[in-house]
């Protein structure tokens, strides 16, 4: 019995040994070949490529996109400069300057055929009808008002409908002048109309091209009664299948051979998931294996820090980059074969699956002593960073509100809150600064005197104590690491383990050396 013990003893403590081993010491010890890192090389390789492949084609439908929505503001708003201001494309401030922009559109848009240099024409309906321009204006219920007397009747209730509500189908002859109210009760006039283009440039790189409907709307916005009416052209673009289309050369064999690589990087990753999955079983198994004979043999259960070492951190991080590849790549084969249009979601799912898969690489690195140094520092400072970004973040977070309610009516860098978040996070990285001082309108002396005292504040504190403090806990985490490298990592119950028989081969520099396997609570493992 105590011989059939110490078998069992000896059998789990190898077992043990071989699953904190690299891929380089499996190979040694029993010839073991690393297929997982195998497929692990296969699948970097892959996904990049397909990643290169679908953002080359998706800048195309980007630029697509940007390049319409610049055409159609150069040929429906009269005078438009070619930029915008903040966020509405142009101004006017007389009431002869919106009558001639709105008339201007319609003018255009009744010439469209003529003008457009680009493949773009009127959208019809399912039975070959032309779909209407449709103009819409609201505006103040009743009102009047003497500013010279200071007096004012207003019923701010909006109304839209009416004889303001109607089709156009080139008749803008029957919207006259005189059909518009006040200028004091008007709040917008909306023009909004659908248009169909095709996107050819993919031809040149032997795709399929993809058909576009484009929901225009030019807003009148005069809801500030300022004497400024801004000018909105917002485009919305929806790509779709091309109902009927014909086209000779190789745009349909080269969608089919990226079809074939989709498919075969499809079963890479499963390969993949799969083997990770198996080794996250079988480390389970190894747990249980330790904890009962820790249980039978020591009277006492297994530490939370040695339960952790069997749970490998990058197979579940191997594992969600190949399900966000998989779906990444079922859409991508779909977008391919015309069935579906989600550019966006597709890019964003193999986007982040690449990230994770280079990321991953980081495992590998970990295996030679020098590189594991990063590793071990970024393992052993995480903590005590985030509770410290939980303490900065309430600072920043009450910074941030103070800067939106006091400066943004004076400081486009502080009209949001999203863009206070942005400028702050852009002054804490020292980027900017003098900008910033700069643009704050001073006509307001005591909101200027608040200015400064807000921006020296937020520097001073941020940058000399908080970033400070930051890069020291840091350094801290990375002293500790050399300093165990050095002396010695404390053992844990496993370790010691692990670390009874003295006999087993120690393998040269390349490969995780014996004091490496012994502190593997800190080191990263590859099964």
């Amino acid at each position: 019995i105590l011989i059939h013990e110490a078998i069992k003893e000896e059998k789990l403590r190898d077992d043990l040994r071989y699953y904190f081993m690299s891929p380089c010491e499996k190979y040694r010890t029993r010839r073991h070949i690393p297929w997982k890192m195998g497929v692990q090389i296969l699948k970097i390789i892959m996904i990049t490529t397909q990643l290169v492949l679908f953002g080359l084609n998706n800048q195309l439908v980007v630029s697509y996109k940007e390049e319409n929505t610049m055409a159609l503001k150069n040929l429906f708003l009269k005078g438009y400069s070619g930029t915008d201001v903040d966020d509405y494309s142009m101004a006017v401030f007389t009431q002869r300057d919106v009558y001639d922009s709105l008339f201007y559109a319609l003018d255009q848009y009744s010439q469209l055929g003529q003008l457009s240099v680009g493949p773009i024409s009127y959208a019809e309906d399912e039975e070959g009808n032309l779909l209407p321009l449709i103009i819409c204006k609201q505006y103040y219920k009743r009102g009047s008002l003497e500013p010279s007397d200071e007096t004012f009747d207003i019923d701010a209730q909006l109304e839209t409908g009416g004889n303001t509500f109607f089709y156009f189908y080139f008749f803008y002859c029957l919207y006259p002048k005189n059909s518009l109210v006040a200028f004091f009760r008007l709040v917008d006039i909306q023009l909004s109309f659908q248009l169909k283009g095709i996107n050819l440039q993919t031809v040149r790189t032997r795709e399929l091209p993809d058909c576009y409907s484009f929901f225009v709307t030019i807003a009148f916005d005069n809801q500030c009664h300022s004497g400024m009416v801004k000018i909105f052209l917002d485009i919305e673009a929806q790509s779709s299948a091309c109902r009927d289309w014909k086209i000779s050369g190789t745009a349909q064999k080269n969608t089919h051979y990226l079809l074939v690589f989709d498919a075969f990087v499809i079963l890479v990753c499963l390969t993949s998931a799969v083997l990770c999955t198996r080794s996250i079983i079988l480390a389970v198994r190894l747990l249980q294996r330790f904890s009962r004979f820790f249980l039978e043999n020591y009277n006492r259960k297994v530490c939370e820090d040695d339960q952790n070492e069997f749970l490998n951190g990058w197979y579940v991080l191997v594992i969600v980059s190949d399900l966000l590849a998989i779906v990444g790549s079922v859409l991508k084969m779909e977008i391919q074969a015309k069935s579906l249009t989600t550019y966006d979601i597709c890019s964003i799912f193999l986007g982040t699956s690449t990230l994770m898969v280079w990321v991953g690489v980081i495992r590998y690195l970990g295996y030679f002593q020098k590189y594991n140094v990063l590793i071990l520092t970024m393992k052993a400072a995480f903590p005590k960073v985030l509770r410290f970004c939980c303490c900065a973040g309430m600072i920043y977070l009450g910074y941030t509100f103070c800067g939106w309610i006091v400066l943004g009516p004076y400081h486009e860098k502080f009209e949001g809150l999203s863009r206070v978040a942005e400028c702050l996070f852009s002054l804490l990285n020292g980027d900017d600064m003098f900008t910033t001082f700069a643009q704050l309108k001073d006509k307001n002396t005591l909101v200027w005197l608040f200015s400064r005292a807000y921006l020296y504040s937020f520097i001073s504190l941020f940058i000399y104590m908080v970033l400070s403090l930051f890069i020291a806990l840091i350094t801290d985490a990375y002293e500790t690491i050399k300093s165990y490298q050095k002396n010695g990592f404390p053992l844990t119950d496993l370790q010691q383990f692990v670390r009874e028989q003295k006999d087993f081969p120690v393998f040269e520099e390349n490969c995780r050396t014996d004091v490496q396997l012994r502190h593997s609570v800190i080191c990263c493992r590859q099964r």
